[in-house]
C-alpha cells in the first residue's frame, strides 16, 4: 500500500510539473521593418511547426520557459533563436542575395510605418477593386506619424495623359500618377548649398480644394553635374524593332530621339546598339561617341518586323553592357519599346525578376515608352523601377527633345541611388494627413511581402511632394494668434551614391510656419493645379467640389510668362474640360467615367 502511495505521489508531481505552461509571444519583420506573414516557426524540443499571422506576430503555448525556435521563409536567411518565454521575441529576417523570391516581391511607392493591413481594408471597395492603383487615404497622425516614399525622376504619366487627351480619348485612371505629373515640370529648383547633394524647402498653406484643410509642400532639389567633368558613359541602346513598332509614332520617333541623344555624346563616351524583333542581335558593337556618323547610320537603317522577344533582347543588352563595363563610369541600358512583349517572358513578375537580378551590377536602366493601343505602361514602369533607372513616355518629337536633349543629364546621369524620403509629422499640429500621389498598386498593398525600394535621382532634378493635412485645434489657434512656433515635421532622406552601397542620410526640420495661399510663389499655385488636374482625372473622392474651371483659373493666375510647358498644361486642361463635359452630357453619368 505504501508503495502504491509513493507511485501516485510521484505521478501527481510529474503531472503538476508538466502542466506548467508558458506563452511565447513575438513578431517577425524584414530588414526594412515590414511585417512578414506565414513565416515557418519550428519548436525544437517538440518538433511542432507554427506560422506567423497576418500582422507578422505569433503566440505559442510551450511547456518550457526556455526553448530554441527556428524562423524560416523562402527567399530569406533562416534564423535560430534561443527564446525566453518571459521576454517578447523580435526576429529580423535578412533577404538572400539575388533571390528569386526577392525579385518577385511587390514594390511599394510609399509606406506608412506601422499602418497594418486591417487599417487599410477600408481603403478597398469590399474585398476587391477594379483599379490596379489605390489612392492614398488620410491616416491618423498619433497612430501613424511616419510615412516614406520612393523618389525618382519618372515623368512618363504626364506625357501619356497628354497623348490621350490630344487624341480626344478619356484617360484610364491607372495611367494617372500625380507624382510623375509634378516631376514633369521641374518646379522651383534651388541649388544645394556648398557640398550638399540636396536642398529641401517646405511650405504650409491652405488647401485650395478644401479650405478647412492645409497643403504641405516639400520642395526637393538635387545637385547639378557639370557635363564636361562627368565620367565616361557606356550606353547600350536596346531598341524594339518588332512588327508592332511599324508606325510613325513608334520606331521612326525613336530613331529621331536617339539621333538627338547621339549628338550629346563625347569622344570618351561609347555606344552599342542591340535590337530585338524578327531577330535579336548586336547591330553596332561598342563605338566611340566621336564616331557619330557610324552610330547614326546604324540607327537610320533599323527596320521593323517580326515578333517581340523582349526577354532575349534584355539579356543580350545586359551582356554587352557587362562585357564593356566602364569602372567608375555611367553604365546604362536604354530600352525603347511599346512594351508589347509576346515571346519569352511576358508577365510583369517575370520581367521584374529578370531585371532585378542585374540591379546590383552597377548598370542602370532607362526606359523610353512609345506607341498607343498596345502600349504597356505597367510593364515598362516595372522594368524601370526594378532596373535602378527611370522611365519616360515619348508621345511626340518635342517630348523626345525635352527628355534626351534639354534634360540629358537628368535622364542619364544619377547623383544618387536608392533614394527614399521619410516624413514624420508632429501630432500637435497635424491631426491627419494624406500623401498625394505615390499611390500603390492594389496587389502590393494586399501582399504581406511587399516592400519599398528607393529610386534614382538625376542631375539637377527638382520635385514637389504634397500632403493634404487636417489641422489640429492647436494648429488653427496658432495661425489665428500669429504664434506659429515649433516643428511641423522631420524629414529624412536616405540614399546611396552611384556605384557605392554605403548609406547616407540628409535630415531637415520643417518649422511650423504658415503662409497664406495668396502670398505663395506662383510655382506652388501651379503645382496645386497639377495635383487637382490629376485627382479629377482619377475621380478622386477628395476633390468633390472642384471642377475644370477652378483648375484652369488657378493655373492661369500662376503662369510663368515664358514657361511654354505651363502654357501647354492650360491648353491640355481646357481640352480635358471639353472632352469630359461632352462625355457627361452623352452618357448622363459622372464626368470621369469612361
Amino acid at each position: 500500500m505504501k508503495t502504491v502511495c509513493h507511485i501516485v505521489t510521484f505521478l501527481l508531481l510529474n503531472i503538476s510539473v508538466c502542466a506548467q505552461q508558458y506563452y511565447v509571444r513575438g513578431e517577425v519583420k524584414d530588414e526594412s521593418g515590414n511585417i512578414l506573414q506565414n513565416v515557418v516557426i519550428k519548436q525544437f524540443k517538440t518538433g511542432y511547426i507554427f506560422r506567423t499571422g497576418s500582422s507578422g506576430t505569433f503566440g505559442i503555448v510551450a511547456n518550457y520557459q526556455v526553448d530554441t525556435f527556428s524562423f524560416s521563409m523562402e527567399g530569406y536567411h533562416s534564423e535560430r533563436v534561443l527564446v525566453d518565454a518571459d521576454k517578447y521575441v523580435r526576429v529580423k529576417l535578412k533577404l538572400l542575395p539575388a533571390s528569386a523570391a526577392n525579385a518577385r516581391r511587390d514594390k511599394l511607392s510609399s509606406l506608412t510605418k506601422d499602418l497594418g493591413k486591417e487599417e487599410q481594408k477600408s481603403w478597398f471597395t469590399g474585398e476587391e477593386t477594379y483599379a490596379s492603383i489605390l489612392e492614398n487615404r488620410f491616416v491618423d497622425t498619433k497612430k501613424f506619424p511616419s510615412t516614406g516614399m520612393s523618389l525618382d525622376v519618372d515623368r512618363a504619366s504626364y506625357s501619356n495623359i497628354r497623348r490621350f487627351i490630344t487624341l480626344n480619348s478619356p484617360v484610364p485612371p491607372d495611367a494617372v500618377r500625380i507624382e510623375e505629373m509634378l516631376n514633369y515640370f521641374n518646379l522651383n529648383y534651388h541649388e544645394p548649398e556648398h557640398s550638399d547633394l540636396f536642398n529641401i524647402r517646405t511650405t504650409l498653406s491652405i488647401c485650395p480644394w478644401n479650405t478647412d484643410n492645409q497643403l504641405f509642400y516639400i520642395n526637393f532639389s538635387a545637385k547639378k553635374l557639370d557635363l564636361d567633368t562627368l565620367p565616361p558613359s557606356h550606353l547600350v541602346f536596346l531598341i524594339d524593332v518588332s512588327g508592332s513598332m511599324d508606325m510613325p509614332n513608334r520606331l521612326p520617333l525613336l530613331q529621331s530621339a536617339f539621333r538627338l541623344l547621339v549628338n550629346n555624346l563625347r569622344s570618351k563616351d561609347s555606344v552599342a546598339i542591340v535590337v530585338y524583333g524578327g531577330v535579336t542581335g548586336v547591330m553596332l558593337n561598342t563605338t566611340s561617341g566621336a564616331e557619330k556618323e557610324k552610330i547614326l547610320k546604324t540607327i537610320d537603317e533599323l527596320v521593323p518586323g517580326g515578333s517581340t522577344p523582349g526577354e532575349s533582347g534584355i539579356k543580350l543588352a545586359y551582356s554587352v553592357a557587362k562585357n564593356h563595363f566602364v569602372k567608375g563610369g555611367n553604365n546604362r541600358v536604354i530600352l525603347a519599346t511599346d512594351g508589347d512583349f509576346n515571346v519569352g517572358l511576358k508577365t510583369e513578375a517575370e520581367l521584374d525578376e529578370l531585371i532585378s537580378m542585374n540591379r546590383g551590377s552597377g548598370i542602370y536602366l532607362t526606359c523610353l515608352g512609345v506607341g498607343m493601343g498596345n502600349y504597356k505602361d505597367s510593364k515598362i514602369q516595372t522594368l524601370a523601377k526594378s532596373g535602378n533607372g527611370n522611365f519616360a513616355y515619348l508621345d511626340n518629337f518635342k517630348e523626345a527633345e525635352k527628355v534626351l536633349l534639354k534634360e540629358f543629364t537628368k535622364t542619364l546621369y544619377a547623383v544618387a541611388d536608392n533614394v527614399y524620403m521619410n516624413v514624420e509629422f508632429n501630432s500637435t499640429y497635424v491631426k491627419e494627413y494624406r500623401l498625394i500621389g505615390f499611390d500603390n498598386k492594389v496587389g502590393a498593398l494586399r501582399d504581406s511581402l511587399s516592400f519599398i525600394e528607393g529610386g534614382e535621382i538625376g542631375s539637377g532634378h527638382s520635385m514637389l511632394a504634397l500632403f493634404e493635412i487636417t489641422p489640429t485645434e492647436v494648429n488653427k489657434g496658432a495661425i489665428k494668434d500669429d504664434f506659429t512656433i515649433g516643428n511641423l515635421a522631420e524629414i529624412k532622406l536616405q540614399y546611396e551614391e552611384p556605384n557605392n552601397k554605403k548609406q547616407h542620410f540628409f535630415n531637415y526640420t520643417s518649422k511650423f510656419v504658415f503662409t497664406p495661399f495668396a502670398e505663395l510663389d506662383k510655382c506652388y499655385h501651379f503645382s496645386a493645379a497639377v495635383a487637382m488636374f490629376g485627382s479629377l482625372l482619377r475621380s478622386s473622392p477628395f476633390i468633390k467640389n472642384v471642377g475644370w474651371n477652378e483648375i484652369i483659373s488657378l493655373a492661369q493666375t500662376s503662369l510663368g510668362s515664358d514657361d511654354l510647358l505651363q502654357k501647354e498644361f492650360i491648353i491640355l486642361a481646357q481640352q480635358a474640360k471639353t472632352l469630359y463635359s461632352k462625355m457627361k452630357k452623352k452618357k448622363g453619368v459622372g464626368s470621369q467615367q469612361w
